[in-house]
């Protein structure tokens, strides 16, 4: 007899449809086929544990399994389930009626029970897109996949409740679940505010013109001067996420395993800061089993690096091409799997390795040439990418023993959400802008031309700094942000002074002047 049940194949973010077919005859030997891996495989002893577990046997019959479409790699355990449904239906102990109308994934355990899966939402997607008419997970896996409408998505405990729903013996209600209600509830909920910063008005100024702007910034400045605590605090002034962002970011955490069970989607802007020990692959993914990395998590957030220098050099130059194409392609010998990564670089570091060089309360030991090599660790290109340099020093006590908050979050919030409609408005009729960090060279010269005395300016501060091409477009772009949050439509000579400004480390006197 031939059965076939449905489950999917998650590859990065993209999701195929296969087809278990289950064929039976007479004999008593056991094949699989269709690309599968160790897990897969294995998947045979872990059902039949489960079949004998809840009262079956495993049929003593040759059974012919193909996963199809069989030249797609099948990877990980969320096969159990349509396996076991398969063999079960093949047998005859349970109804085929209902197996072509719904997909199905799933791990089982040794006593039955249903085990979580990754990427539940992309496989509930690929399922409405299908036409299924429902789709089955383990308990856990089911807020996530219960977000997608026009799906009837059941969450089961054990193998048995499958069975009996298919059978019919026993109802079950689907899961519905009021997303839109959810995720506008949880939007404005902060545990960190900017209230709680004592000074550094001009460090949240830049961070301000960030947030508004979508550009990457760097804090350079001593030990204890408050730029963690800043950077911490960045997710608190950017605009919210849109339905549409927060589904393709719930879509990466999905994928990578990394979704909360209490969480059905996700919404609030990542905000990822790895330790400064993370490899390569850990960072812009990848691996045996394809990953996202952490710019792929951070997608729609922000990527804080505390302490950029101590990374290691290789790990910080994979980051160029990401910053510049908002994608990260991994390529493998068996695979190439695309993630998105548009994500706010926001980087933290000493300006030496003991790190109080220029610090007027603290006095420095390294030496020059220790100094040179701490700041060559950043490349010219990569400091290239970043639009933002923002020098920052300890507050003073008599700063930091006032009882005055500082300015909130939610005001700051208010401005930058201002300057991003503004910029939506402009870009509407291009796609995939969003914010004028994302201004293609074309676009420059449509929206942030400066004018006569704005351009005298900024030539003599690239011949002053000699900076690079990729510099000034940078300033232009910082400086259409800062007219934006000024609801100015031309870029004036203010805005470009001040953008200038961000550019500190492009100076050649930086490391002898000190901060």
């Amino acid at each position: 007899m031939l059965v076939k049940t449905y489950c999917a194949a998650v590859n990065g973010l993209e999701v195929t449809t296969v087809t278990v077919e289950v064929s039976m005859s007479r004999g008593v030997q056991f094949h699989l086929t269709g690309l599968a891996d160790t897990a897969v495989k294995e998947s045979y002893d872990r059902i039949k544990a489960a079949l004998v577990n809840n009262g079956f046997k495993m049929p003593m019959m040759d059974i012919t399994v193909n996963l199809s479409p069989a030249d797609i790699k099948k990877e990980g355990s969320g096969y159990d389930l349509p396996l076991a449904i398969g063999i079960m239906a093949a047998s005859g102990r349970v109804e085929s009626g209902l197996l072509d109308k719904y997909m199905m994934v799933g791990e089982l355990g040794l006593d039955g029970h249903l085990q979580p899966v990754r990427g539940a939402l992309p496989i509930a997607i690929r399922a409405r897109a299908e036409k299924f008419k429902g789709l089955i997970v383990p308990r856990q896996n089911i807020r996530e996949a219960a977000v997608v409408n026009q799906l009837e998505v059941y969450g089961m405990d054990t193998l048995m409740d499958v069975v009996q729903f298919l059978n019919g013996s026993t109802q079950y209600e689907p899961t519905i679940i009021d997303t839109r209600k959810e995720f506008y509830e949880q939007q404005n909920h902060y545990e960190l505010d900017f209230s709680d910063v004592r000074g550094q008005e001009s460090v949240k100024r830049a961070l301000e013109v960030a947030a508004a702007g979508g550009h990457n910034l760097i804090m350079i400045g001593p030990p204890g001067s408050g730029k963690s605590m800043l950077a911490k605090r960045l997710p608190s002034i950017l605009p919210p996420l849109s339905l549409a962002e927060s589904l393709e970011t719930t879509q990466i955490h999905s994928v990578a395993g990394k979704l909360d069970r209490e969480t059905s989607l996700i919404s609030q802007r990542p905000f990822r800061a790895p330790h400064h020990t993370i490899s390569q692959v850990a960072l812009v993914g990848g691996g045996q089993n394809p990953q996202p990395g952490e710019i792929s998590l951070a997608h729609n957030g922000v990527l804080f690096l505390d302490e950029m220098p101590e990374l290691s050099r290789s790990v910080l130059e994979v980051l160029r091409q990401p910053l510049e194409d908002r994608k990260i392609s991994i390529s493998r010998a068996k695979y190439n799997v695309e993630y998105p990564c548009s994500f706010m670089l926001i980087a933290s570091m000493n300006p030496c390795p003991c790190g109080y060089y220029g610090d007027p309360t603290h006095h420095c030991v390294c030496t020059p040439g220790q100094i040179q090599r701490y700041m060559n660790k950043i490349s010219g290109p990569l400091l290239d990418r970043i639009d933002i340099h923002c020098e920052i020093q300890a507050v003073p006590f008599a700063q930091l023993s006032q009882m005055q908050p500082g300015e909130p979050s939610g005001n700051i919030r208010e401005r930058v959400i201002k300057a991003r409609k503004i910029q939506e408005e402009r870009f509407k009729g291009h796609k995939g802008v969003h914010c004028n960090a994302m201004m293609t060279e074309r676009m420059l010269h449509e929206y942030a031309e400066p004018d006569a005395a704005s351009l005298d300016m900024l030539r003599m501060a690239m011949e002053r700094l000699k900076l690079s091409a990729r510099a000034y477009s940078r300033i232009l772009k910082v400086a259409r942000t800062i007219a934006d949050l000024e609801s100015s439509e031309q870029v004036q000579a203010q805005h470009i002074a001040e953008a200038i400004g961000y550019r500190n480390l492009d100076r050649g006197d930086w490391a002898e002047r000190g901060i």
